[in-house]
Protein backbone atom coordinates (compact mmCIF):
# COMPACT_ATOMS: atom_id res chain seq x y z
CA UNK A 1 0.00 0.00 0.00
CA UNK A 2 1.80 3.58 -1.13
CA UNK A 3 2.69 5.73 2.14
CA UNK A 4 0.07 8.97 2.23
CA UNK A 5 0.94 12.01 2.12
CA UNK A 6 -0.52 15.83 3.59
CA UNK A 7 0.18 18.41 1.39
CA UNK A 8 -0.65 22.23 2.97
CA UNK A 9 0.49 24.77 0.72
CA UNK A 10 -1.48 28.09 -0.16
CA UNK A 11 0.01 28.77 -3.40
CA UNK A 12 -2.17 26.97 -6.11
CA UNK A 13 0.70 26.14 -8.78
CA UNK A 14 3.43 24.92 -6.15
CA UNK A 15 0.52 22.84 -4.15
CA UNK A 16 -0.72 21.44 -7.90
CA UNK A 17 2.92 20.64 -9.40
CA UNK A 18 4.13 19.28 -5.97
CA UNK A 19 1.32 17.41 -5.52
CA UNK A 20 1.82 15.22 -9.21
CA UNK A 21 5.12 14.66 -8.56
CA UNK A 22 4.67 13.06 -5.20
CA UNK A 23 1.44 10.79 -6.63
CA UNK A 24 4.13 10.05 -9.93
CA UNK A 25 6.46 8.63 -7.46
CA UNK A 26 3.40 6.33 -5.74
CA UNK A 27 2.51 8.71 -3.06
CA UNK A 28 -1.09 8.89 -2.10
CA UNK A 29 -1.62 12.47 -2.16
CA UNK A 30 -4.61 14.58 0.32
CA UNK A 31 -3.67 18.72 -0.63
CA UNK A 32 -5.10 21.36 1.69
CA UNK A 33 -4.95 25.39 0.47
CA UNK A 34 -4.61 26.93 4.01
CA UNK A 35 -3.37 25.95 7.50
CA UNK A 36 -6.52 25.60 9.12
CA UNK A 37 -8.02 22.97 6.25
CA UNK A 38 -4.99 21.35 6.85
CA UNK A 39 -5.50 20.99 10.94
CA UNK A 40 -9.06 19.78 10.05
CA UNK A 41 -7.79 16.72 7.39
CA UNK A 42 -4.61 15.70 9.40
CA UNK A 43 -6.83 13.05 11.70
CA UNK A 44 -9.32 12.52 9.23
CA UNK A 45 -6.51 11.43 6.20
CA UNK A 46 -4.43 10.23 9.06
CA UNK A 47 -0.91 10.73 6.65
CA UNK A 48 2.25 9.06 6.93
CA UNK A 49 4.65 12.38 6.50
CA UNK A 50 3.18 16.25 6.43
CA UNK A 51 4.40 18.51 4.05
CA UNK A 52 3.61 21.75 4.99
CA UNK A 53 4.42 25.70 4.01
CA UNK A 54 4.91 28.52 6.57
CA UNK A 55 4.10 31.93 4.97
CA UNK A 56 -0.30 31.15 4.76
CA UNK A 57 -3.27 32.51 5.35
CA UNK A 58 -5.43 31.78 7.96
CA UNK A 59 -3.12 29.77 9.82
CA UNK A 60 0.71 29.69 9.58
CA UNK A 61 2.75 26.47 9.68
CA UNK A 62 4.26 26.94 12.59
CA UNK A 63 0.73 27.04 14.08
CA UNK A 64 -0.14 23.90 12.50
CA UNK A 65 2.81 22.36 13.84
CA UNK A 66 2.30 23.05 17.40
CA UNK A 67 -1.54 22.55 16.80
CA UNK A 68 -0.81 18.55 15.46
CA UNK A 69 2.16 18.03 17.64
CA UNK A 70 -0.42 18.34 20.96
CA UNK A 71 -2.49 15.24 18.95
CA UNK A 72 -1.37 12.17 20.65
CA UNK A 73 -2.34 9.97 17.40
CA UNK A 74 -0.30 12.95 15.34
CA UNK A 75 1.81 14.02 16.85
CA UNK A 76 4.67 11.33 15.61
CA UNK A 77 4.01 11.66 12.10
CA UNK A 78 6.84 13.38 10.40
CA UNK A 79 6.76 16.74 9.30
CA UNK A 80 8.56 18.89 6.44
CA UNK A 81 8.44 22.66 6.03
CA UNK A 82 8.34 24.06 2.79
CA UNK A 83 9.55 27.67 2.15
CA UNK A 84 10.65 30.70 0.73
CA UNK A 85 12.20 31.93 4.21
CA UNK A 86 16.32 31.41 4.07
CA UNK A 87 17.22 33.15 7.56
CA UNK A 88 18.61 30.83 9.65
CA UNK A 89 16.50 31.98 12.72
CA UNK A 90 13.47 30.83 10.69
CA UNK A 91 15.09 27.17 10.07
CA UNK A 92 15.59 26.77 13.79
CA UNK A 93 12.43 27.86 14.76
CA UNK A 94 11.00 25.22 13.16
CA UNK A 95 13.50 22.50 13.79
CA UNK A 96 12.77 23.93 17.80
CA UNK A 97 9.18 23.17 17.25
CA UNK A 98 9.90 19.34 16.74
CA UNK A 99 9.72 19.76 12.82
CA UNK A 100 11.65 16.89 11.05
CA UNK A 101 13.18 18.61 7.98
CA UNK A 102 12.89 21.88 6.09
CA UNK A 103 13.01 22.98 2.57
CA UNK A 104 13.89 25.71 0.85
CA UNK A 105 12.06 26.91 -1.70
CA UNK A 106 12.78 26.41 -5.01
CA UNK A 107 14.21 22.88 -4.32
CA UNK A 108 14.83 20.11 -6.56
CA UNK A 109 12.36 17.49 -7.00
CA UNK A 110 14.76 14.77 -5.67
CA UNK A 111 15.26 17.22 -2.74
CA UNK A 112 12.13 16.36 -1.78
CA UNK A 113 11.54 12.66 -2.58
CA UNK A 114 14.75 11.70 -0.35
CA UNK A 115 13.06 14.28 2.43
CA UNK A 116 10.19 12.43 2.65
CA UNK A 117 11.65 8.93 2.37
CA UNK A 118 14.32 9.66 4.77
CA UNK A 119 12.04 10.38 7.35
CA UNK A 120 9.66 7.27 6.38
CA UNK A 121 12.80 5.11 6.80
CA UNK A 122 13.47 6.53 10.32
CA UNK A 123 9.72 6.70 11.01
CA UNK A 124 9.42 2.88 10.18
CA UNK A 125 12.32 1.67 12.14
CA UNK A 126 11.48 3.72 15.08
CA UNK A 127 7.84 2.50 14.79
CA UNK A 128 9.32 -1.19 15.02
CA UNK A 129 11.89 -0.39 17.44
CA UNK A 130 8.75 0.65 19.45
CA UNK A 131 6.66 -2.24 18.88
CA UNK A 132 9.52 -4.90 19.65
CA UNK A 133 11.11 -2.68 22.18
CA UNK A 134 11.15 -4.57 25.58
CA UNK A 135 11.29 -2.86 29.04
CA UNK A 136 14.00 -0.20 29.71
CA UNK A 137 14.96 -2.59 32.74
CA UNK A 138 16.27 -5.16 29.76
CA UNK A 139 17.65 -3.27 26.71
CA UNK A 140 19.65 -5.21 24.88
CA UNK A 141 22.16 -3.86 22.20
CA UNK A 142 23.80 -1.14 21.36
CA UNK A 143 20.69 -0.16 19.06
CA UNK A 144 18.32 -0.15 21.72
CA UNK A 145 20.47 2.47 23.59
CA UNK A 146 20.83 4.62 20.94
CA UNK A 147 16.66 4.82 20.64
CA UNK A 148 17.07 5.30 24.41
CA UNK A 149 19.44 8.69 23.76
CA UNK A 150 17.05 9.51 20.83
CA UNK A 151 14.48 10.23 23.70
CA UNK A 152 16.06 13.23 24.65
CA UNK A 153 15.81 16.59 23.21
CA UNK A 154 16.81 17.61 19.91
CA UNK A 155 19.33 20.52 19.51
CA UNK A 156 19.85 22.09 16.59
CA UNK A 157 23.41 23.58 14.97
CA UNK A 158 23.91 25.96 11.91
CA UNK A 159 26.71 25.42 9.75
CA UNK A 160 30.41 26.46 11.25
CA UNK A 161 28.57 26.53 14.90
CA UNK A 162 30.46 25.41 17.59
CA UNK A 163 28.85 22.06 19.56
CA UNK A 164 31.77 22.50 22.35
CA UNK A 165 34.84 23.72 22.77
CA UNK A 166 38.22 22.77 23.93
CA UNK A 167 38.88 23.33 27.88
CA UNK A 168 34.96 23.29 28.77
CA UNK A 169 33.64 21.33 31.05
CA UNK A 170 32.62 18.06 29.23
CA UNK A 171 29.05 16.51 30.79
CA UNK A 172 27.37 15.15 27.41
CA UNK A 173 27.55 12.28 24.56
CA UNK A 174 25.94 13.48 21.45
CA UNK A 175 24.03 11.04 19.22
CA UNK A 176 23.68 12.93 15.19
CA UNK A 177 19.99 13.11 14.33
CA UNK A 178 21.23 15.53 10.68
CA UNK A 179 23.96 16.61 9.34
CA UNK A 180 28.03 15.92 9.86
CA UNK A 181 30.21 17.12 12.57
CA UNK A 182 34.06 17.62 12.84
CA UNK A 183 36.18 17.45 16.00
CA UNK A 184 39.54 18.97 15.86
CA UNK A 185 41.97 20.64 17.91
CA UNK A 186 43.87 23.99 17.61
CA UNK A 187 47.88 24.09 16.88
CA UNK A 188 49.96 27.15 18.48
CA UNK A 189 49.70 29.14 15.25
CA UNK A 190 45.99 28.84 15.19
CA UNK A 191 46.06 26.34 12.26
CA UNK A 192 43.07 23.45 12.65
CA UNK A 193 43.94 19.78 12.86
CA UNK A 194 40.84 17.80 12.10
CA UNK A 195 41.02 14.51 14.39
CA UNK A 196 37.54 13.01 13.03
CA UNK A 197 34.14 13.48 10.73
CA UNK A 198 30.56 12.30 12.46
CA UNK A 199 28.08 11.44 10.27
CA UNK A 200 24.18 10.67 10.92
CA UNK A 201 23.91 7.78 14.03
CA UNK A 202 27.67 8.59 15.19
CA UNK A 203 28.08 9.52 18.82
CA UNK A 204 30.66 11.52 20.11
CA UNK A 205 32.52 13.75 22.56
CA UNK A 206 35.09 13.45 25.52
CA UNK A 207 33.59 10.65 28.03
CA UNK A 208 34.92 9.89 31.41
CA UNK A 209 32.51 8.26 34.07
CA UNK A 210 35.07 8.23 36.80
CA UNK A 211 35.80 11.82 36.87
CA UNK A 212 35.26 15.54 36.29
CA UNK A 213 37.02 16.08 32.76
CA UNK A 214 37.01 19.02 30.04
CA UNK A 215 37.00 18.52 26.35
CA UNK A 216 40.31 18.22 24.89
CA UNK A 217 39.23 19.18 21.50
CA UNK A 218 36.41 21.62 19.50
CA UNK A 219 33.61 20.05 17.60
CA UNK A 220 31.29 21.87 15.37
CA UNK A 221 28.85 21.69 12.64
CA UNK A 222 29.69 21.14 9.10
CA UNK A 223 26.98 22.09 7.81
CA UNK A 224 23.22 22.26 9.95
CA UNK A 225 22.99 19.38 12.17
CA UNK A 226 20.58 18.23 14.62
CA UNK A 227 21.56 16.14 17.42
CA UNK A 228 20.73 14.54 20.93
CA UNK A 229 22.43 15.32 23.81
CA UNK A 230 22.52 12.90 26.53
CA UNK A 231 24.14 13.88 29.89
CA UNK A 232 26.96 11.68 31.40
CA UNK A 233 24.61 11.02 34.52
CA UNK A 234 22.21 9.57 32.35
CA UNK A 235 24.70 7.51 30.04
CA UNK A 236 26.26 5.94 34.08
CA UNK A 237 22.72 5.43 34.59
CA UNK A 238 21.42 3.50 32.33
CA UNK A 239 25.24 1.65 31.82
CA UNK A 240 24.64 0.43 35.56
CA UNK A 241 21.08 -0.85 34.71
CA UNK A 242 22.33 -2.83 31.24
CA UNK A 243 26.41 -3.78 31.53
CA UNK A 244 25.89 -5.72 28.89
CA UNK A 245 25.14 -2.60 26.86
CA UNK A 246 28.38 -0.67 28.20
CA UNK A 247 30.74 -3.06 26.73
CA UNK A 248 29.32 -3.14 23.49
CA UNK A 249 29.20 0.42 24.07
CA UNK A 250 33.41 0.97 24.65
CA UNK A 251 33.47 -2.00 21.61
CA UNK A 252 31.88 0.89 19.43
CA UNK A 253 34.13 3.38 21.07
CA UNK A 254 37.15 1.18 20.44
CA UNK A 255 36.23 1.01 16.56
CA UNK A 256 35.97 4.17 15.80
CA UNK A 257 39.64 5.50 17.49
CA UNK A 258 40.98 2.65 15.56
CA UNK A 259 39.64 3.58 12.05
CA UNK A 260 40.93 7.32 13.02
CA UNK A 261 43.70 6.30 13.37
CA UNK A 262 43.87 4.84 10.61
CA UNK A 263 42.73 7.52 8.52
CA UNK A 264 45.49 9.47 10.26
CA UNK A 265 48.24 7.31 9.30
CA UNK A 266 47.12 6.87 5.76
CA UNK A 267 47.30 10.68 5.56
CA UNK A 268 50.80 11.11 6.95
CA UNK A 269 52.44 8.87 5.17
CA UNK A 270 51.10 10.14 1.70
CA UNK A 271 51.33 12.15 -1.12
CA UNK A 272 49.49 15.40 -1.29
CA UNK A 273 47.52 14.23 -4.39
CA UNK A 274 46.47 10.74 -2.38
CA UNK A 275 46.01 12.99 0.83
CA UNK A 276 43.52 15.15 -1.44
CA UNK A 277 41.82 12.25 -2.85
CA UNK A 278 41.31 10.37 0.20
CA UNK A 279 40.29 13.54 1.77
CA UNK A 280 37.36 14.00 -1.14
CA UNK A 281 36.20 10.28 -0.85
CA UNK A 282 36.26 10.51 3.12
CA UNK A 283 33.89 13.41 3.19
CA UNK A 284 32.07 12.21 -0.19
CA UNK A 285 31.48 8.71 2.51
CA UNK A 286 30.65 10.94 5.50
CA UNK A 287 28.26 13.53 3.85
CA UNK A 288 26.47 10.03 2.54
CA UNK A 289 26.87 11.71 -1.13
CA UNK A 290 26.26 9.59 -4.00
CA UNK A 291 29.26 8.92 -7.25
CA UNK A 292 29.30 11.30 -9.32
CA UNK A 293 27.50 14.05 -6.92
CA UNK A 294 28.47 17.05 -5.58
CA UNK A 295 29.83 17.94 -2.01
CA UNK A 296 29.41 20.97 -0.17
CA UNK A 297 32.75 21.84 1.96
CA UNK A 298 35.56 24.08 2.43
CA UNK A 299 38.90 24.46 0.80
CA UNK A 300 40.36 25.08 4.95
CA UNK A 301 38.15 22.04 5.54
CA UNK A 302 39.47 19.93 3.47
CA UNK A 303 43.21 21.07 3.83
CA UNK A 304 42.95 20.51 7.88
CA UNK A 305 41.59 16.96 7.20
CA UNK A 306 44.43 15.91 4.46
CA UNK A 307 46.85 17.61 6.63
CA UNK A 308 48.62 19.48 3.77
CA UNK A 309 48.65 23.38 3.19
CA UNK A 310 45.96 25.11 1.46
CA UNK A 311 48.19 26.46 -1.19
CA UNK A 312 49.44 22.75 -1.77
CA UNK A 313 45.27 21.60 -1.62
CA UNK A 314 44.30 24.36 -4.30
CA UNK A 315 46.96 22.94 -6.73
CA UNK A 316 46.31 19.50 -6.49
CA UNK A 317 42.35 20.34 -6.78
CA UNK A 318 43.26 22.65 -10.06
CA UNK A 319 45.39 19.45 -11.27
CA UNK A 320 42.50 17.42 -10.70
CA UNK A 321 39.57 19.49 -12.14
CA UNK A 322 42.92 19.80 -15.35
CA UNK A 323 42.31 15.80 -15.61
CA UNK A 324 38.69 15.89 -15.90
CA UNK A 325 38.28 14.22 -12.39
CA UNK A 326 36.75 16.86 -10.87
CA UNK A 327 34.84 20.24 -10.99
CA UNK A 328 35.12 23.03 -8.43
CA UNK A 329 32.46 25.92 -8.09
CA UNK A 330 32.83 27.79 -5.32
CA UNK A 331 32.19 25.70 -2.11
CA UNK A 332 31.64 22.82 -4.37
CA UNK A 333 33.03 19.98 -5.46
CA UNK A 334 31.72 17.61 -7.99
CA UNK A 335 33.09 14.62 -8.41
CA UNK A 336 33.02 13.41 -12.28
CA UNK A 337 35.44 10.08 -12.24
CA UNK A 338 34.98 8.50 -8.91
CA UNK A 339 36.97 5.26 -9.97
CA UNK A 340 40.01 8.01 -11.02
CA UNK A 341 40.16 8.95 -7.13
CA UNK A 342 39.92 5.36 -5.70
CA UNK A 343 42.51 4.77 -8.17
CA UNK A 344 44.68 7.63 -7.04
CA UNK A 345 44.06 6.25 -2.94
Amino acid sequence: MSKKILLIEDDKTVRENTAELLELSNYQVETASNGKIGVKKAPVFFPDVIVCDIMMPEMDGYEVLDRLSKNETLKKVPFIFLSAKTDHKDVRKGMNLGADDYLTKPFEEDELIDAIESRLAKSDILSSSENNQKPISRLQSFKALKDVFRKEMLKTFEAGEHIFKSGQASNSIYLIDKGVVKTYKLEENGKELITAIHKVDDIFGDVSFTKQSSNSEFASALEDTSLYEVSIDRVKALFNEHPQVMFEFIDQLGEHLSESKSQLMDMAYSSVRKKTAQSILLFSERLKKNKLSQIRISRADLAAVAGIASESLIRTLSTFKKEGIIDVEGRNIKINDFEALERIV
